[in-house]
């Protein structure tokens, strides 16, 4: 993973924690399912007959007339290259994961029903692995995490101290205590605001900045699917599904002088947060996949936004060492507990995109009798409307903040077209497999951000007397951008 940083929008964050850039974290797809549907790139649109259909194309299960139990255990192995400032650093991080797992059945039926047969399952898909650790660090003389705190306070005009020391218990009212920042006099009032972090003006001297985020998680669909074949024909299948969040993040930002300065009011400060989401939502998957004529398949699905409940957790500290800018025992440490009492929670709803999906897939010799196919080729290609991602008040109190944090997502990102291909070979009881998957970038041009994803996979298969295992190798080249902090009136 490759970190770029660039200036982005920043939005009132006075009282709250939610970002744009978490957006993506609900809303950017990725390559699952079984280790069949990873072998073939994720390409599951048109060709069906494997439970993952029922999280892509649901009519896909309409091709199954016996009944299955799957399991799709999973391994990750991360390697993490870090690009910031004068800085490069690396990170791995290892996590157990699993693909699409449940009961699928299909059966004909009855003479009198139109349909020649139909299926069912119930299924569960991890839809998204939060297993992750980022770390990066540089050297700056130009800005400091601190200036964001200036530029709150000035943004909101506070001159009270009481909203100064207790207004803002995720942010400036940790910096204030710890005398990381501190008031200008003007008289007896407030004259402004200055940060103790000599950088940013003249004289500015360098400082190491770090930055390290763990986090853990994922996110589960749980699927419902019911599908219809029609004289081999046409297959027609909806899902209802079931999505559940658990995201967890610790992050600790550092800055130290490396002056060597022990008199220039400034020695480090570390800021410490803690955060955690917990979701459950609800969305809708419909789709249709024709065979014209023999050997060709063509699927088309949507799938609607999901609407999901969600609450956050977070706590917030600050340890600062100013030296000598004051006569208090240094370093002071200063946590959002002590200022508010207890853990901040946020209750929200959230809309995450929807998504179209186009397939193709061509089966060689193909015939009912699927022992006699000798393979297929497939292709899908799905358009996401990351712009779409939506937060709404459960309080309307809150309604003002998230309308900017929306109008923010909409300017930030666009829909992303997302290309999968692959394809299979069968020998007898073995197959072979290989694919291939794009995602685009969801960054809109004026932000002068980029994230790709690009995998390739390859994998056998077993087959024989009902019984069959597969075994898929996936490797991704993900690229991606990470701001450590927002400033209005800098690039950073």
């Amino acid at each position: 993973m490759r970190i770029f940083i660039s200036l982005l929008l920043l939005i009132p964050a006075s009282l709250f924690a939610q970002f744009p850039q978490d957006a993506l974290r609900y809303g950017y797809p990725v390559m699952g399912g079984t280790a069949r549907n990873m072998a073939i790139g994720g390409a599951m649109g048109s060709l069906g007959g494997d439970i993952t259909a029922a999280h892509i194309n649901p009519a896909g299960i309409g091709l199954y007339k016996n009944s299955e139990i799957v399991l799709s255990p999973g391994f990750q192995l991360g390697t993490f290259s870090y690009d910031y400032l004068d800085g490069s650093t690396q990170s791995k991080k290892n996590n157990m994961l699993y693909g699409t797992s449940g009961f699928v059945t299909g059966s004909p039926n009855a003479r009198y029903r139109k349909a020649s047969s139909s299926a069912f399952s119930i299924s569960v898909n991890q839809i998204a692995n939060y297993n992750n650790r980022i770390r990066y660090q540089g050297s700056n003389n130009f800005s400091s995490w601190s200036e964001q705190y200036l530029e709150e306070l000035v943004r909101d005009n506070v001159t009270n101290f009481d909203r100064l020391e207790f207004g803002y218990p995720l942010g400036s009212s940790l910096a204030f205590w710890t005398f990381l920042i501190d008031t200008i006099a003007n008289g007896n009032n407030i004259g402004g605001y200055q940060s103790l972090v000599p950088v940013g003006g003249p004289g500015s001297q360098a400082i190491n900045q770090v930055n390290q985020i763990d986090s853990r998680g994922a996110a589960h669909e749980v699927s419902l699917a019911f599908a219809n074949n029609y004289n081999e024909r046409f297959y027609l299948g909806g899902s209802i599904n079931f999505p559940i969040y658990s995201f967890r993040q610790d992050q600790t930002y550092r800055e130290e002088d490396l002056s060597g300065n022990n008199n220039n009011d400034f020695s480090f400060f570390e800021y410490r947060g803690f955060s955690q989401t917990n979701g459950f939502g609800m969305n809708a998957k419909f789709g249709i996949i024709a065979r014209p004529v023999d050997r060709l398949r063509l699927g088309l699905a949507f799938h609607t936004p999901t609407v999901a409940g969600m609450t956050d957790t977070y706590n917030a500290s600050i340890t600062a060492n100013t030296e000598r800018y004051t006569v208090l025992p240094q370093p002071q440490t200063k946590t959002s507990a002590e200022l508010e009492g207890s853990d901040i929670v946020y209750e929200y709803n959230l809309t995450t995109p929807y998504r179209f999906i186009g397939s193709v897939s061509y089966v060689i010799n193909e015939d009912r009798d699927v022992k006699k196919q000798k393979g297929f080729l497939t292709a899908d290609i799905e358009y996401v409307n990351h712009r779409g991602t939506r937060y709404n008040e459960i309080n309307n109190e809150d309604a003002g903040y998230y309308d900017a944090l929306n109008e923010v997502i909409k300017e930030r990102f666009r829909g992303a077209i997302n290309l999968k291909v692959g394809g299979e070979l069968k020998f007898d009881k073995i197959m072979a497999r290989a694919g291939f998957a794009s995602f685009g970038n969801p960054y809109s041009e004026s932000t002068g951000l980029k994230a790709n994803r690009t995998m390739v996979s390859g994998g056998l298969g077993y087959r024989h007397y009902g019984m069959f295992v597969d075994l898929t190798y996936v490797h991704s080249f993900i690229g991606d951008s990470h701001i450590p902090y927002f400033l209005n009136d800098k690039p950073n």
